[in-house]
């Protein structure tokens, strides 16, 4: 999971530099794997000043060239041959200065050099908006409109902005660390409780959000409440369907992810700051103006976005409208139902789909999209709401267009907090440390995990619906000590443990101890490998292929069929080590084969 550092920065006003955030991000259980730097445009107009066109005229050995001084601050003045058609005296311009590396919106990066051009010296180049990557024309120089210093970055007239991305390996537990808010939900309560620094935590204001007018009411449907507990929604109208504006573009590539236009990219961007996953809808393909979570026959037909033809499963829930499927729901959206350029008008759909059914239908089809990656983990039911609002305010920001109707909202059976006890004992005995009463409290609030009933013994908390992975006491303890940080726990001077059980050994259970404690005595190393290989290798040793155990959901083709011999996974271990300049090896292994 790729999460931006200055996203997070909209959340919190920290001073922590990328590498601190880093650390204290893999102390408290979010594992950075790295940090990537991103530049919007490549190379971060490094060397690119402001400068003025003193003086221009046609170079005495060329037709299509122009002899030009350019004043790029401080004094200095340096001359240029520039090719471009429509330089002339007093105009600003972007100058690379000798030494400059430019990199071209096509071909290879160059440096800039001192030379001599048809007999004339040239001390930097004039540049056109394809030359430094900015975009594709060719047309001749950019002309700009400013009034800053001569020398000024280029960067900072163009308000470009650098980011270093934290690639996270999210434990698959950690269903509420899978946005920027909630990184920046946990960062925050590292940093005032660990740091002690005073920094607010931040969320999006949706308390802007109106209905502009009632003209294009959906009606909404859900006959499969269990698998849709809640859904949501409501119609935008008169919007245009164009490219976004460079920050939003910029926040999603800096994730990794390609701009497609305003509406679905504002869907992906609410979806990576808030968690909540969104579907746009255009409202032309709502047959009936109606919307209808259910199941529909087995073997139905359904062309999804990547014009594939899928063939339904009974237990699949889907979008609906009063004729046919139009969304795998949480899953995938289809092909004809989606947001075009011809969209003028769109139902917006926000939901909490219970994780069980969409994990199965993402297993069924093989599909694994950024939606069904967080609702088959758990989706916060109450973010819902404000994820739909946060959503419509900003699509009228880069669409236009007016909110034309009131918020659906069918909730029949509200989530309620989850609620259980935790003693004081319990903690200290699981932590090792005894935390005075204030600082659990604030750990806890800082999480949004209220507090109930407090008695001398412990109390009660009511811990929130994202939180999936929270539900017993040692949970709490879990969140208790990431936060309040592991360094911080003192270790004793020396370590008690209660024998395990004696278990008499028989059978092949104990012949094969026997071997492994033999073999173990005499320096080798026991290794444990993978069961799942590549059927060439069986076949190699020309074994059937008949006698293949086939895996059914495979995660490769290259991890399809059980081993029907320990031999290549054995080489595979050995290759690894001695590509690694391990050579003194000694290993065996004691396990399956399968036919």
């Amino acid at each position: 999971m790729n999460i931006s550092y200055n996203w997070l920065k909209q959340f919190l006003n920290i001073s922590l530099s990328p590498d601190e955030v880093s650390k204290l991000l893999t102390s408290i259980g979010l594992e950075v794997e790295a940090v990537e730097e991103f530049e919007t445009v490549k190379g971060g107009m490094k060397g690119l000043v402001l400068g003025q066109v003193m003086t221009c005229e046609k170079h005495p050995n060329a037709d299509k060239l122009s002899k030009t001084t350019v004043d790029v601050g401080n004094g200095t003045v340096l001359p240029i041959v520039c090719g471009a058609p429509n330089v002339a005296a007093g105009q600003k311009v972007v100058v690379a200065t000798v030494g400059t590396t430019v990199h071209p919106t096509e071909g290879e990066p160059f440096q800039i050099q001192k030379a001599k051009i048809r007999g004339e010296v040239s001390e930097g180049m004039i540049c056109a908006e394809d030359e430094i990557g900015l975009g594709k024309s060719h047309a001749g120089i950019m002309v700009l409109d400013t009034n800053l210093p001569l020398g000024t970055p280029a960067a900072q007239y163009f308000n470009l902005e650098n980011d270093h991305i934290f690639v996270i390996g999210l434990t698959p537990n950690r269903a509420d660390a899978a946005s920027h808010l909630g990184v920046a939900r946990d960062l925050y309560a590292a940093i005032t409780e660990q740091m002690e620094q005073g920094i607010d935590l931040k969320k999006p204001d949706v308390s802007g959000f109106k209905v502009d007018n009632t003209a294009a009411k959906v009606n909404v449907i859900v006959e499969n409440k269990k698998a849709c507990p809640r859904y949501a929604g409501l119609t935008i109208s008169n919007l245009q369907v164009k490219p976004s504006p460079e920050w939003l573009q910029n926040r999603l590539k800096s994730i990794g992810l390609n701009p497609i236009n305003n509406i679905v990219d504002v869907t992906n961007y609410i979806l990576h700051e808030l968690g909540q996953p969104l579907h746009a809808f255009d409202l032309e393909k709502v047959d009936g103006k109606t919307v209808v979570v259910k199941n529909v026959a087995e073997g139905t037909s359904f062309i999804t976005l990547d014009g594939k033809e899928r063939k339904l499963f009974a237990t699949d829930l889907m979008i609906c409208n009063e004729k046919e499927p139009m969304c795998i729901a949480g899953v995938f959206g289809g092909q004809h139902s989606g947001v075009s350029e011809t969209t003028t008008s769109i139902f917006l759909e926000s939901a909490y789909f219970s994780p069980d059914a969409i994990r199965k239908t993402g297993q069924l089809h093989g599909l694994k999209t950024d939606a069904s990656f967080r609702f088959e983990r758990g989706t916060d039911p109450n973010m819902v709401i404000v994820a739909l609002k946060r959503a419509a305010m900003l699509i009228k920001e880069v669409a236009g267009g007016e909110i034309s109707s009131e918020i659906i909202d069918v909730y029949p059976q509200p989530i309620p907090n989850f609620t259980f006890n935790v003693s004081y004992k319990g903690i200290e005995r699981l932590m090792g440390v005894k935390l005075p009463k204030e600082k659990i409290f604030s750990i806890l609030d800082a999480l949004e995990i209220g507090i109930l009933n407090e008695t001398v013994a412990g109390f009660t908390v009511s811990v929130p619906p994202f939180k999936v992975d929270v539900y017993r006491e040692a949970d709490i303890v879990e969140e208790l000590v990431r936060i309040y940080g592991f360094h911080n726990i003192p270790v004793g001077d020396t370590l008690g443990s209660t024998y395990l059980a004696d278990f008499p050994e028989v059978g092949k259970d104990k012949i094969n101890n026997s071997i492994a404690k033999q073999l173990a005595s005499v320096g080798y190393n026991e290794m444990m490998t993978n069961s799942l290989t590549r059927p060439q290798y069986a076949e190699a040793l020309g074994k059937a292929q008949e006698d293949h155990v086939v895996i059914l959901n495979k995660l490769s083709e290259e991890l399809g069929v059980m081993r029907q011999t320990m031999l290549f996974s054995g080489l595979e271990a050995i290759a690894y080590n001695i590509n690694r300049k391990q050579k003194d090896l000694k290993f065996f292994e004691i396990g399956k084969v399968y036919r």
